[in-house]
């Protein structure tokens, strides 16, 4: 079981790269339509350096990895007994195809109710851009059924 000693723990840094198509094929298949997402040449005549990010993009590409639930098993969460309860998105600069951004996560908290057999982490990850420009920020909420 997961507690509150866990709160501060930080994970790993976390690189990926922001890549032309797999943009494109995050806004087509988030239904996007707006030509800046889709056309690059849409995109600069917008003032766009390039094809710009949709909202929750930074969600997909952080789960780039060959593992993207290994944080949870760090700190002692089996992975069976979790359900996803809530994501959030800050955006402070756009992210563009060609960046590189980096993710650093931490646990900002975990709750447990009494009532229900259930703990709630929040992990928040704070994205930087190859700059070091802070461009968005994720909070995840998971809750963790007790046995």
């Amino acid at each position: 079981m997961v507690d509150t000693t866990a709160i501060g723990h930080r994970f790993a840094l976390h690189r990926a790269d922001v890549d032309l198509e797999g943009l494109r094929l995050f806004a087509k298949a988030t239904g996007e339509t707006r030509p800046e997402y889709l056309d690059e040449t849409a995109a600069r005549a917008a003032g766009h350096p390039s094809l710009p990010a949709p909202p929750t993009y930074a969600v997909a590409v952080s789960m780039d990895s060959a593992d993207p639930f290994s944080w949870m098993r760090e700190i002692g969460v089996d992975v069976s007994r979790v359900l996803h309860a809530a994501q959030a998105f800050r955006y402070f600069a756009p992210i563009h195809a060609g960046d590189r951004l980096t993710f650093s996560a931490r646990i900002a908290n975990v709750l447990q109710k009494k009532s229900a057999s259930r703990t709630f982490i929040v992990r928040l990850t704070e994205i930087t851009n190859q700059n070091g420009v802070r461009v968005a920020e994720m909070r995840t909420t998971i809750a963790v059924r007790e046995s």
